[in-house]
């Protein structure tokens, strides 16, 4: 298992080492000109080149990507040039918002996702597997802007049950900072007001983020569990006279994870990175809008950071799937 892991851990260093020669990369054959920008519009050409040289980006690209990497180490993203602020005190100011929308409607989507993919599975081709079926191909049909303005208009403007945008009312106070995210901070401060004001914000936009992440999990989490239920160990244990809600449960629900694992993995990285248009609807202050507005701005140090940051996260969860993995199917570990 240490063999795995270490193999497992090694592949992700490459992988972030990619990402990185990728960024560098991509911010360098971008038009722009980061210097003009800093600048401003009425600077002249000395002060942009001033300004070039005091970024080091009248160095040779090598010489710039050696000191991109001893930035990096160092934990320095850059300066944003529309903020004035360092990036890493951005992305720690807008990711938790985003890490906590996404979180919560990773729960949403696998809470309803497998039982509902287990059920499809254990009464195929029956009605309640027609209805699981046509509503997955909904959620992953209906565009998330479009859904999310049905909603708001329908339990915001209509019913008043929600509130329209934004995380917290103006009058709520926002509770001290430990992790960023309203939710747990308030819980922790003992603020149960805030916690609920926060999660009445929260509800909405969940909602809507969460709806492709519950069909891909009820397809695949289906599609798996009709394989495994028609296998011969699971005939076996039913000749035995095991209980079917064991049988699904127990013998099926297990090796059906495996692939339900991986979908996990793929959606969180998914939703992490397509997170702007439901914080758009939303007016929900994340790294999606944050990136959004320094792309347009041509501030490519922030895009960078978040780009980095998204592939960080993204390359950890699929880390620990590849562990959960090992763990569940032991024969993996053999064979990589």
């Amino acid at each position: 298992m240490l063999g795995y892991v270490a193999r497992r851990i090694g592949l992700t260093g490459l992988m972030l080492f990619g990402l990185v020669c990728i960024t560098f990369v991509v911010s360098h054959v971008a038009p722009s000109d980061p210097a003009a920008l800093a600048a401003g519009p009425d600077a002249t050409r000395d002060m942009v080149e001033t300004i070039r040289r005091e970024y080091g980006l009248d160095r040779p690209l090598p010489e710039q990507f050696v000191r991109y990497i001893a930035d990096l180490l160092r934990g320095d993203l850059g300066r944003s040039l529309v903020t004035t602020r360092p990036v890493v005190d951005d992305l720690a100011r807008f990711f938790p918002a985003t890490f906590e929308l996404v979180l919560l409607s990773m729960t949403l989507g696998i809470a309803a996702g497998v039982p509902l993919g287990m059920l499809s599975a254990a009464l195929k081709n029956r009605a309640p597997d027609h209805a699981t079926r046509f509503i997955a191909v909904s959620l992953i049909a209906l565009p998330a802007f479009w859904f999310g303005i049905l909603l708001q208009l329908l339990f915001s403007v209509n019913l008043e049950w929600l509130p329209t945008s934004g995380r917290l009312e103006v009058a709520t106070p926002v509770p001290p900072f430990v992790t960023g995210m309203y939710l747990v901070d308030s819980l922790l401060a003992g603020q149960g007001e805030t916690f609920r004001d926060a999660l009445a914000h929260a509800v909405l936009p969940a909602l809507v983020l969460s709806f492709p992440c519950l069909a891909s999990i009820l397809r695949v989490n289906r599609a798996e569990m009709i394989e495994v239920l028609s296998s011969d160990y699971v005939t076996a244990a039913r000749a035995h006279g095991v209980s079917p809600m064991r049988v699904i449960c127990v013998h099926a629900l297990r090796n059906a994870m495996l692939p339900t694992l991986a979908i996990i993995g793929l959606r969180y990285g998914w939703m992490l990175g397509s997170t702007v248009l439901v914080e758009t609807v939303f007016d929900w202050p994340g790294i999606g809008l944050y990136a959004v507005s320094s792309a347009i701005a041509g501030d490519f140090k922030p895009v960078m950071g978040v780009t980095l940051l998204i592939g960080l996260n993204f390359m950890i969860v699929n880390l620990i799937v590849d562990l959960l993995y090992g763990v569940l199917d032991p024969r993996l570990r053999s064979a990589t």
